[in-house]
């Protein structure tokens, strides 16, 4: 028997109701959060408060490179709080923030939030969570693809500091190849945990973007705090059965009014890979 076309989930009727009001077609004021329109200077005396938010479902070999870029270059003048949120069914993933907590690391404090899977499967009610939580001067909605070499902790302390802007982004970044399962870095990745530098002398290009998408999304706290993320629409908030792709990003800038504002940010680099691990086994 000739296998037939590969099916495709058919979106809920909210879901494209959103992704067509984030284009413009709704009034914003249906749904926009009541946000703060300025918040007081942070004092010259103190870091930058910033928390880096990132959600992890069978991706370890890439967050270790994140993980391990912290502990290898610390930050110096910031002040970071890493958060992953992840499923303790998720052995590997468990396995390496075990590994990595019992790193203690000058200005960077550990924060691991286990949830269950269908409740991972939503980055949006994860990264909500964070939001409405967060004690940070800013926080960035990251993805554990993403790595901060040397120095990217610092620059993005000097470059939010004085920012009154309700969401930034970074204006470039450093991407790897696209990646095969096989390639030495990620099969070092799937390794048992240890800390792993990436490799930043050869096969990487720049990426270039114009608003704050993905893992590129930098808010101001007390806006996170306010709004939260997507947290004023129900829908982005439910669990789901399987991993959702991600266009709540684009809702999230609908509800703020903006597209972000762009910031340089050295030292900060993507590892871009072929096979989606999110897409294996329980997620499938």
């Amino acid at each position: 028997m000739r296998p037939g076309p590969p099916t495709r989930r058919i979106l809920p009727m909210k879901e494209i109701f959103f992704r067509l009001a984030a284009s413009g077609l709704v009034p914003r004021r249906l749904f926009a959060p009541e946000l703060p329109a300025s918040r007081p200077p942070i004092p010259s005396d103190r870091a930058v408060e910033l928390e880096i938010v990132s959600h992890c479902w069978r991706y370890s070999h890439l967050l270790v490179y994140q993980l391990s870029s912290l502990v290898l270059h610390p930050p110096e003048r910031t002040s970071v709080t890493m958060t992953v949120f992840y499923t303790p069914e998720d052995e590997s993933t468990a396995a390496l923030l075990d590994f990595i907590g019992g790193h203690e690391v000058r200005n960077v404090r550990w924060s691991w939030q286990a949830l269950e899977p269908t409740r991972l499967f939503r980055r949006s009610l994860g990264r909500n969570l964070a939001a409405r939580a967060t004690e940070a001067d800013w926080i960035w909605f990251a993805d554990c693809d993403l790595v901060f070499h040397e120095g990217a902790m610092d620059e993005a302390g000097r470059a939010l500091r004085d920012r009154q802007d309700l969401l930034v982004f970074p204006r470039s970044h450093r991407i790897t190849e696209l990646l095969e399962p096989d390639h030495p870095l990620l099969t070092a990745g799937r390794e048992a945990p240890a800390l792993r530098e990436l490799d930043t002398t050869s096969g990487l290009s720049t990426d270039i973007r114009q608003r704050a998408v993905g893992a590129l999304q930098i808010a101001r706290g007390d806006v996170a705090r306010a709004a939260g993320y997507c947290g004023t629409i129900d829908f982005y908030q439910r669990p789901v059965p399987s991993w959702r792709r991600t266009h709540d990003d684009r809702v999230f800038r609908w509800l703020l009014g903006t597209q972000g504002a762009a910031v340089d940010i050295p030292g900060l680099y993507r590892i871009r890979h072929r096979t989606k691990g999110r897409k294996a086994g329980r997620s499938r």
